[in-house]
């Protein structure tokens, strides 16, 4: 059992103290960013005491580093998912069991690519991009989606991983500056070229088979 050391708080009560939604609590529960403890049924408990004293020596943004928000996309973006916002999107309609599977997996390839291309530089960050932006042409071809709706499938991960940022940002109470406008500039460079490289691999394919 937890020694009582003082005043004990739940995941929603350390959320309210902190003024941030529980599921960042959650994220920097188990990031390791924030003083937790475990109940013997593996729970999370706050001690007040350790939460008020973290956000007085916190600087919440030096937690937001860029590979750390895009994580957190990720999680944002398979809720999405789960919650069954593609079931409404047209070009998901047109798929079948099996590339539905893989076009689940498209958030992650895009995250994935996202992360290494900020840890890039020069060429190999634009390589990772239009490596996302061939994988994304590739699927859209197999799955027999025409250039527009291949656009479209793009279009749903990529402004799910957006809003997922920016809401997090929200979430965390970063204040808005050149940290955050130079990441957002980073992730647009980023999501532009892998549009550009779908587009040209379209291209590229329907010469081949006009």
């Amino acid at each position: 059992m937890l020694k009582d050391k003082g005043e004990w708080m739940t995941l929603s009560q350390a959320a309210e103290l902190l003024g941030v939604h529980a599921s960042t609590v959650r994220l920097w529960s188990d990031k390791g960013w924030i003083p937790v403890h475990r109940t013997p049924g593996k729970h999370r408990r706050y001690l007040r005491s350790e939460i008020e004293l973290w956000a007085k020596a916190s600087d919440r943004s030096h937690t937001m580093e860029p590979e750390n928000i895009v994580q957190f996309a990720l999680r944002r973006i398979r809720f999405q998912i789960h919650e069954g916002y593609l079931e409404n999107e047209s070009w998901y309609q047109q798929l079948d069991d099996e590339d539905r599977r893989q076009y689940r997996e498209s958030g992650r390839a895009l995250v994935q690519g996202l992360t290494s291309y900020l840890s890039a530089q020069g060429k190999d960050a634009l390589a990772e991009a239009r490596s996302v932006g061939y994988e994304y042409a590739s699927r859209g071809v197999r799955s027999n989606l025409d250039r527009i709706e291949a656009v479209r499938a793009f279009f749903f991960f990529r402004n799910a991983l957006l809003e997922s940022m920016i809401a997090i940002y929200q979430e965390a109470k970063v204040p808005a500056g050149a940290a955050w406008g130079e990441l957002l500039t980073k992730v647009l460079a980023f999501t532009d070229q892998v549009l550009i490289t779908l587009l040209e691999t379209y291209r590229i394919l329907e010469d081949k088979n006009p």
